[in-house]
């Protein structure tokens, strides 16, 4: 399988430039967008569909280094990033995901987690969909609460590939913090989730044989780079946007983004 292939390169630039602009927009890395369709780029060109997926989730991750740094920027000229609410998370963050890149993500039964991820997304979409406004005295919990919330996480967006705005908006929009300052504090989570990761897939799978040209561990480097440059020029077009939005458009655009989410996963699950 050659990266040279121009029909492959623009493929990749599409969905580089798609995932880097929701990246600045919602805050979030792009990778459960990119997963299925690195899947589908790798199988149709002749990887066993098991490997792909794994490599797809590697390189996805990896990828949103390079984007939250793009994103993250522009969210803070902004003032938009709670630098406060990243350093307490962030311990938790880095643990969690590199139990996660390690392998465990291989050793869980795809199915169910497929499933409780479905839920939990859905269940995320419909509450801020609601627009229930949380309670006034709730706040973002302390260093070590925060730690903990930052653990699952890192846990979780490793065993799907996702840059954890999944999770870590919702959660900080139930504690009070506003959504706009929710997507960019999530932008600058992304970084050290994806980090860690990624040094995970390249540990677990040093050893591996994959035939994939260019490829380190789980990780397709070629392919990485090419989805990066795109997204790290259109993550601040994101972010100008999302901040030309009032919080009731950015909601309904990050409710529709995690339902589009847990219909895939569940999707995934039963096929």
């Amino acid at each position: 399988m050659g990266f040279l292939d121009p029909t492959l390169i623009a493929e990749l630039l599409l969905l580089g430039t798609c995932t880097g602009f929701l990246a600045g927009l919602l805050g979030v890395g792009g990778g459960m967008l990119m997963v299925p369709f690195l899947t589908m780029m790798l199988t149709h060109r002749g990887v066993d569909p098991g490997l792909a997926v794994k490599m797809a989730i590697a390189t996805a991750m990896t990828t949103i280094m390079f984007t939250s740094i793009a994103s993250v920027r522009a969210h803070h000229k902004r003032g938009a990033v709670r630098w406060d609410i990243v350093r307490h998370m962030a311990p938790g963050i880095v643990a969690g995901a590199l139990v996660a890149g390690v392998g465990v993500f291989a050793l869980i039964k795809g199915r169910a987690l497929a499933l409780a991820f479905a839920a939990f997304v859905s269940f995320s979409a419909v509450q801020m969909l609601r627009g229930r406004k949380p309670e006034a005295t709730r706040q973002m919990p302390g260093p070590v609460g925060s730690a903990a919330a930052g653990g699952v996480v890192g846990f979780v967006s490793g065993l799907v590939g996702a840059g954890g705005a999944f999770i870590s908006v919702p959660f900080m929009t139930w504690c009070n913090v506003p959504i706009h300052l929710a997507t960019g504090t999530s932008a600058a989570l992304g970084f050290p989730i994806a980090l860690a990761n990624t040094v995970g897939y390249v540990i677990g799978g040093w050893n591996l044989h994959s035939g994939v040209p260019g490829s380190l561990g789980f990780v397709v480097l070629p392919a990485m780079a090419v989805i990066s440059v795109a997204s790290v020029i259109t993550a601040p077009l994101g972010a100008k946007v999302a901040h030309g939005m009032d919080t009731r458009q950015l909601k309904r655009v990050f409710a529709v983004l995690l339902f589009s989410l847990a219909a895939y996963m569940a999707w995934r699950a039963f096929n």
